[in-house]
């Protein structure tokens, strides 16, 4: 296990054909050898589980990765109003080229190319 840094950059959609690298995150997460999220770890240390969101026109966003009772989300503030759930995470390998999907607090699900992947 190690705990990664990774970058996230909005996927190809309707609005944006080609993607956009300025919609992108950055988390940093415990992964075991097969890209999997380290559980195990995340819960000995949940506090370094951290997420910095950059988009245009908006002051970056800082937070934390969250499990909930259904899965797994990114929170910038107490209370879940503000929280981007992640799509099966849980049983999803993160690596570079593979597609996550997140879930914005509006219910629009948004796909993210892993871009970057390194060791934190």
């Amino acid at each position: 296990m190690t705990w990664s840094t990774i970058r996230l950059e909005l996927a190809r959609t309707p609005t944006f054909p080609k993607g956009s690298a300025a919609r992108s995150y950055v988390l940093r997460l415990p992964l075991d050898p097969a890209g999997m999220i380290d559980e195990q770890e995340y819960r000995t240390r949940p506090e370094l589980a951290t997420v910095r969101r950059f988009w245009p026109n908006e002051p970056d966003q800082h937070g934390y990765l969250l499990r909930t009772g259904d899965g797994w989300a990114l929170s910038y503030a107490p209370g879940d109003a503000d929280d981007e759930r992640i799509y099966r995470l849980d049983a999803h390998s993160i690596a570079p080229g593979s597609y996550l999907t997140l879930t914005e607090p509006d219910g629009t699900r948004l796909p993210f190319l892993v871009r970057g992947l390194a060791a934190a």
